[in-house]
């Protein structure tokens, strides 16, 4: 399958501070990647380089084959719905349909209407005056209906309600099935969105921690509990990355291969062997240094979304 968004070597310096270092990634054509990691981690500094915003400091960045900076053929083929979009002061919601609408040339007339009813968003209302779930409301729907074959989401619910958030997951998932396209979705709602996602992109203090797909990293990460010793005894060999004691108990979560036969093996050693959520995946992943007393890097104080 081909690629949309290919990185090698990856940085991005803002004087003393590295938001992204040596990082490589792809994501291959007409799936949903997760770009996941805490504050900090360097998502939205990553996606503002995709979509020509800031130039990498070293390394190379190509969307459809090309840097994306200043380069009108290559953007008039992506869409950044971001938490902080600003539009002109006199904007109504209707005004900025009709340059989102202009601007996409895949823009999907009829599919907008149909999320702007059922949204509940009022088309006369001046963008100024949104709530902020109604902020969100309106860039979901323009990053739904402009159908971009690169369309990017960063944070995309703030302010909605579950019933809201649902609705969005709803539609993209269905019209993504009818109209596929590369989609990026920057969340820390991990769990609402962990069916969604194909790939996931792990970012950690600017470092790219995981390039993989979903299924195979809910294959990697388990968690075993029971007695310590028997726990002991299935974790050698394996990267751990949790664990928690409580008298003679122990739960540790257990990065490594796991298949039939550890299964087996450890039913026959009386342990409980579990799935681990994608979202606990990535707080222990994200946390692990931090458990071991690896102290971040002076130069990464301060580090940019």
């Amino acid at each position: 399958m081909s690629t949309v968004v290919t990185a090698a070597h990856l940085a991005k310096r803002f004087r003393d501070v590295t938001a992204l270092d040596d990082i490589g990634f792809a994501l291959e054509q007409d799936k949903i990647h997760g770009l996941l990691g805490r504050n900090g981690a360097g998502k939205t500094t990553l996606m503002q380089i995709m979509t020509g915003q800031l130039l990498p400091s070293s390394g190379e960045l190509t969307v459809f084959g090309r840097p994306p900076y200043e380069n009108e053929t290559v953007m008039s083929r992506v869409c950044f719905i971001k938490e902080s979009q600003t539009y002109p002061q006199y904007f109504k919601v209707r005004h900025a349909l009709t340059s989102a609408r202009l601007l996409f040339p895949g823009w999907d007339e009829d599919f907008a209407r149909t999320l702007l009813a059922d949204f509940r968003l009022p088309l006369n209302r001046h963008v100024r005056k949104l709530s902020r779930g109604m902020h969100s409301m309106l860039g979901i729907i323009i990053g739904l209906a402009s159908r971009a074959p690169l369309t990017l989401f960063d944070e995309p619910y703030l302010g909605l309600d579950a019933v809201a958030r649902h609705l969005f997951y709803d539609h993209l998932l269905t019209d993504y099935a009818e109209h596929p396209r590369t989609i990026v979705l920057s969340t820390h709602l991990i769990d609402e969105v962990g069916e969604l996602l194909e790939n996931v992109l792990l970012l950690d203090q600017g470092r790219m921690l995981l390039d993989t797909t979903a299924e195979a990293l809910r294959g990697q990460v388990v968690t075993v509990a029971g007695p310590a010793d028997p726990v002991g005894e299935f974790a050698a060999g394996t990267e751990e990355l949790h664990r928690e004691t409580l008298g003679r108990y122990t739960r540790v979560t257990l990065r490594g291969t796991f298949g039939p036969a550890d299964h087996a093996r450890a039913k026959t050693l009386g342990l409980d062997l579990e799935p681990v959520s994608l979202q606990e995946i990535v707080v222990r992943l994200t946390t692990a240094g931090q458990r071991s007393g690896d102290a971040p890097s002076a130069s990464r104080k301060e580090t940019p979304r």
